[in-house]
């Protein structure tokens, strides 16, 4: 009976782990730095990617 519990287990942790490792190689070796520089830029962009955002915005726009 446990052997039966034990194989799924055991086919579960290794898809589990080659899903891991697939994850790591897509992020540290599938991109390059220059996507991580403009990646990193996306909080402060207004709009467009890469766009700083604007200066002198009035008033703040009020919803409800």
């Amino acid at each position: 009976m446990i052997e039966m519990i034990t194989d799924p287990r055991s086919l579960i942790t290794l898809i589990s782990f080659i899903t891991f490792a697939g994850i790591l190689w897509w992020t540290y070796v599938g991109h390059k730095p220059a996507d991580f520089k403009q990646a990193e830029m996306i909080p402060f962009a207004d709009g467009d990617i890469g766009q700083p955002a604007s200066e002198g915005v009035d008033k703040e726009v009020r919803h409800g």
